[in-house]
């Protein structure tokens, strides 16, 4: 059996400045701090910052690697995550365009599959993608910044720039199950999970020219893109197609707290993952009035909390303890 993929779970990157960071997510794009931590993996301590809705539902979380205290960079390039997509409702991306220009933000309007859209870049590099969707998205929004008509629903999906698109077709519609829905030269769009999932438009640029991205931790970059399988029995189901398919490095499961996570390499360079989340959610370690007001430490980081404390502080919102 293939499992099913639900849509978007979450994006994940690596950025510059943490201050930088939040205040784009949170006081440029109107998403609400949901969780402040530290990366699980490797020797020296890196924020984990979660921004999404009220709750962070899956497909709402954009989730950040600030590196710039660390010095690590990244390359962008082609064989790497190029851009993250984000949903607002169609009607309003003029607001969209009129909050960019007065916060200095430079940007482009234009189309693309159908879709209205405003490409920008954060700070540190990155492309984003304000989408108009047409079609009706029921996710709730986070009003506290931008009002709800206008607010940010979530994930829409991400672009891959790939060298040739035959290896990533093959993984998008046979290890993944998605379909091919559209061609404009030398970008297509693929759709994939089903109808209760939201972030389900994965999109390739056919950019053969441009040197390889990286692919390690590094400010500037895409690091992974999470696709929601919602139990651990169909995140295993999943696996073993993938695996029989010949794609024979996904990762076992990893605990990351709020969720369980598998990765793989995909063959055009995105690094997918497979996660479920716990049935508490962020609630694990804050309540639901207190989400993103504590420094919420994995406990296997817990005696290193001096550490932790030399990292860039925030300057937020919200007020943060601990």
């Amino acid at each position: 059996m293939r499992g099913f993929i639900r849509g978007t779970h979450h994006l994940t990157f690596c950025v510059g400045g943490a201050q930088e960071d939040y205040d784009f997510h949170v006081r440029l794009l109107g998403l609400k701090s949901v969780k402040k931590t530290v990366l699980f993996d490797g020797e020296i301590p890196i924020y984990h910052l979660y921004y999404g809705n009220r709750l962070g539902d899956p497909s709402t979380l954009l989730t950040a690697f600030p590196y710039r205290q660390a010095g690590w960079m990244g390359k962008r390039g082609t064989n790497q995550a190029k851009s993250l997509n984000l949903s607002v409702p169609a009607d309003a991306l003029g607001f969209w365009a009129d909050r960019l220009s007065e916060h200095g933000v430079e940007h482009e309007r234009g189309e693309r599959f159908g879709t209205e859209r405003l490409f920008f870049r954060h700070p540190c590099g990155i492309e984003y993608q304000i989408v108009g969707d047409p079609d009706t998205d029921d996710r709730e929004p986070y009003d506290a910044v931008v009002p709800a008509e206008h607010a940010i629903r979530g994930a829409y999906g991400t672009t891959t720039s790939v060298r040739e698109t035959d290896p990533q077709h093959f993984f998008f519609t046979e290890a993944l199950g998605g379909e091919l829905v559209s061609s404009e030269g030398p970008h297509h769009q693929y759709r994939i999970g089903d109808e209760q999932g939201y972030g389900r438009q994965l999109e390739l640029a056919e950019e053969p020219d441009l040197p390889q991205g990286t692919w390690q931790f590094g400010e500037g970059t895409i690091h992974h893109q999470a696709f929601d399988v919602v139990s651990a029995a169909n995140q295993q189901e999943v696996k073993d197609w993938i695996v029989g398919l010949g794609f024979t490095d996904v990762s076992e499961p990893k605990d990351r707290g709020y969720f369980f996570s598998m990765y793989c390499r995909s063959p055009g360079g995105l690094l997918v993952e497979i996660a479920y989340g716990t049935p508490q959610g962020f609630t694990i370690d804050e309540s639901e009035e207190e989400l993103g007001t504590h420094m919420c430490i994995p406990p296997h980081w817990e005696d290193r909390r001096s550490e932790i404390s030399q990292l860039e502080p925030i300057e937020t919102v919200e007020t943060v303890v601990g």
